[in-house]
């Protein structure tokens, strides 16, 4: 890289319109033929960088700069860059300069005049790696559209190395996903027990489930003779699945067959000891805040959902099958094997889990008929203290897998 310029010499060479950077690179690029993959292909051997470059590492003072600016004067500073540096072989560090100058004659707060050392190294920097962004999520597309053409082995090669140095992960995991088994499928199992993926793993796992879920649904469909039920005979026989949170519909009237399952399911699924741990909320998303990485017994949650959708699935040894998938899945904290005290706990605590998932649904369901004197008895407020004795408070973001029978006393 000669001085100045911010881009290696092979991005500085591309051909129109993919050194484009202005609006127009977009559309004229729609317009390519699948066939045109090995452009796109050395796009991205061109584009990739030796190390980790990406826009999500951006420290706060750079985003100042992109995130703190007035909304009046957004767009106009924006225009700014690709209208000095219309193409890649334009990227250097004088335009950088002479872009802050008109962003400091705009107004914008965290730029002085002139701007120093550090804002022009910060800006540099941004504007580099967001150019490597754009044209490998362009390169990622174009390589999604020709993805039937024969190009499997580099196209996931690189996918996986612009996931490791985290610069546009959506497209190269849609891309992945589009080549599906098994070339993509063995990239994303790869991708999942690989450190350097850092906090995408979580959301590289989300598309991995979507292509193993046929796996999920075949054994859905496969009969379970032989094997050993862990939730008890009138639990089993539940009618409500997984997929509605095992709630108990709104409008259930309270006929005495109906009172009499709610009352024989909790009965049946009182924990005959204190549970250690605190139960995880049934409730999709989970977390106080989005800013929060999902925590893993969610995603473990996902595969026994699919694994076993309704009560009558609930199995030993599906539980064990659920317990190696998350571990092949590399979901953190999952013992690999079900051999040892690890792999029993694993067991035991997620079949307590589920049944206490379905006994505070169940709970309730009564909870909205706080008038009806055939549903508030004493045998529920009898229960629902020996649950709640079973229990610690529960904490706000996982309030709601015991909240009902609280609520009773």
């Amino acid at each position: 890289m000669t001085p100045g310029h911010l881009l290696p010499m092979g991005m500085r060479e591309l051909p129109s319109p993919w050194n484009d950077l202005t609006r127009c690179r977009r559309p004229a690029l729609a317009e390519l033929l699948p066939t045109h993959a090995e452009q796109a292909l050395e796009v991205l051997r061109a584009s990739l960088p030796e190390h980790r470059h990406s826009v999500h590492d951006w420290d706060e003072s750079l985003r100042d700069f992109y995130d703190d600016r007035d909304d009046h004067t957004l767009d106009e500073a924006d225009a700014w860059l690709p209208r000095l540096m219309p193409t890649t072989a334009d990227v250097t560090r004088e335009r950088i300069s002479q872009v802050l100058v008109k962003w400091s004659e705009l107004g914008i707060p965290t730029v002085s005049s002139p701007p120093t050392r550090e804002q022009i190294d910060t800006t540099a920097a941004a504007w580099a790696t967001s150019v490597r962004q754009a044209l490998a999520s362009d390169a990622f597309a174009l390589l999604e559209r020709a993805a039937h053409l024969g190009h499997d082995g580099e196209a996931a090669r690189l996918a996986k190395a612009y996931v490791r140095v985290g610069l546009a992960v959506e497209p190269e995991v849609r891309l992945l996903l589009a080549l599906g088994r098994p070339r993509g499928e063995e990239a994303l199992l790869e991708l999942v027990h690989d450190d350097k993926v850092r906090d995408f793993r979580p959301y590289v796992r989300s598309r991995l489930l979507l292509l193993r879920r046929p796996r999920y649904e075949a054994r859905v469909q496969e009969p379970a003779p032989g094997e050993e039920p862990s939730l008890p005979p009138v639990v089993r026989e539940l009618p409500y699945g997984w997929a509605a949170g095992f709630q108990w519909p709104a409008d259930l009237p309270a006929t005495e067959q109906n009172v009499a399952r709610a009352r024989a399911i909790l009965q049946a699924c009182q924990p005959a000891e204190p549970v250690p741990d605190p139960v995880p909320a049934p409730t999709w998303g989970g977390r106080e805040s989005e800013d929060e990485e999902p925590p893993a017994w969610l995603e473990v949650r996902q595969v026994m959902r699919d694994l076993m959708p309704y009560a009558r699935h609930v199995t030993r040894e599906r539980m064990i099958e659920a317990m190696r998938e998350c571990a092949r899945l590399g979901i953190p904290g999952v013992p690999p094997e079900p051999d040892g005290e690890e792999g029993a706990r694993f067991v035991r605590r997620w079949t307590t889990w589920i049944g206490g998932w379905i006994a505070g649904e169940v709970f309730t369901w009564p909870g909205l008929y706080v008038d009806d004197e055939a549903l508030v008895t004493p045998w529920t407020m009898e229960l629902a203290e020996r649950y709640a004795r079973r229990r610690r408070p529960p904490t706000a973001s996982r309030r709601r897998g015991w909240r009902s029978a609280w609520s009773w006393i």
